[in-house]
């Protein structure tokens, strides 16, 4: 079986840390079958000259091929038109792999598209053309938001119930594929993994050091996209009345600036490598999470697998991570005053880190590519039996 993986999200020379979700769970699944990855970028005439403001320019250098963690990558450059797109993408999307797929069309099994829109909507109707099956996986904003805008809506609507399986993170998020128009035995839960390698309970105090922290008090950490979206500036507001901790905020994004601005409380270390991230869980006491919408969030995987209790809004999947009290605390979305409160009461808690990974704990990235490679099996098969 030979997997073509087409997604926006995964790392390049100019943005390495990008999606490392995708590169782990497809690098599991090379472990099982051929995977090669078609990952876009966005492109416009002129884009280099946009570098300051633009993705497309930044991404401007990037080599057309690359190996990532030994899998073959191409990097074609789809058409971002601002203001149109929303409505056309998918199709610049799909036209924008025409070249390669031209080159590999008789070696493709499945294709498996890493978020919904435009990178599922184009696998579909891509798989379609090429005669072979579609999977799409879904990952959380991509239907909790984009398919309520009018344009990527509308396109959801109709291209998401055509893929084989719609593959979900939760399943919570199933139900809103279901909502969209997908039937419901095409819908299928594959939870995403942890590194088992870096991700376990460590000496608190030792990674402090390591990291040039104070070894006193509790410690907040929150880990991610630096965005309103994200729950920060609700965080900011909330953790300006608690007491007996400091807030570490590891992550880059538009809302930085506040959190640089934020006062000695506050620790805004901007983005890390995510070999780094670790030490950083394991240095601190909590993990906070308070976003305003998500599907299976990562960074709760790990915190729970380093045995560290977490702080989150009661949104998308977190409920099915977070389902006893002794793994940590979940709140409504956008409303610090509630947050504060938890946060207070989680500054006053101790906990057994070791207990907490036990109970908590989830498979790892083998374990996600098993089950996917698995799934895709059961596509290819049935695929195969309707001809």
């Amino acid at each position: 079986m030979h997997v073509l993986a087409i997604t926006r999200l995964f790392p390049n020379a100019a943005a390495p840390l990008t999606a490392p979700y995708n590169r782990l769970q497809l690098g599991a699944l090379s472990e099982f079958c051929d995977v090669s990855v078609m990952a876009t970028l966005p492109w416009f005439p002129g884009a280099r000259l946009a570098a300051r403001w633009s993705a497309a320019g930044r991404f401007d250098g990037v080599p057309y091929r690359e190996q990532v963690d030994g899998m073959p990558v191409v990097h074609p450059r789809a058409l971002y038109v601002p203001k149109v797109s929303g409505w056309v993408s998918p199709a610049l999307y799909a036209a924008s792999l025409g070249p390669e797929l031209f080159k590999r069309r008789k070696d493709i099994s499945v294709v498996l598209g890493a978020w919904a829109y435009p990178d599922g909507c184009a696998a579909v109707g891509v798989a379609q053309l090429l005669g072979v099956p579609a999977v799409v996986k879904v990952h959380g904003s991509d239907l909790n938001v984009l398919a309520y805008e009018p344009g990527p809506g509308k396109v959801l609507r109709r291209m998401l119930p055509r893929a084989d399986r719609v593959m979900v993170v939760s399943r919570a998020l199933g139900q809103v594929a279901r909502d969209l128009g997908v039937a419901d035995e095409r819908v299928a839960v594959v939870y995403n993994g942890v590194d088992s390698s870096r991700f376990f309970p460590a000496d608190r105090a030792e990674a402090r050091a390591e990291l040039g922290l104070s070894a006193d008090g509790k410690l907040f950490v929150y880990v991610g996209n630096v965005l309103e979206t994200k729950g920060i500036y609700d965080l900011l507001e909330a953790f300006r009345g608690v007491s007996g901790a400091r807030l570490v905020i590891v992550g880059g994004g538009p809302a930085k600036e506040r959190c640089d601005e934020a006062g000695d409380q506050v620790i805004a270390v901007g983005p890390r490598p995510h070999e780094e991230v670790p030490r950083w869980i394991a240095a601190s006491d909590v993990l906070v999470l308070p976003s305003w919408a998500e599907g299976t969030p990562n960074v709760v995987l790990e915190a729970l697998s380093c045995g560290r209790r977490v702080v989150a809004t009661d949104v998308g999947g977190i409920p099915d991570l977070i389902d006893r009290e002794l793994l940590g605390e979940l709140v409504p979305a956008k409303s610090p005053e509630t947050l504060r409160g938890a946060l207070q009461r989680a500054v006053e808690r101790d906990y057994d880190p070791l207990e907490i990974a036990r109970v908590g704990g989830r498979g790892d990235w083998a374990d996600s590519g098993r089950a996917l490679h698995s799934l895709l099996e059961e596509v290819v098969a049935e695929h195969g039996a309707r001809r």
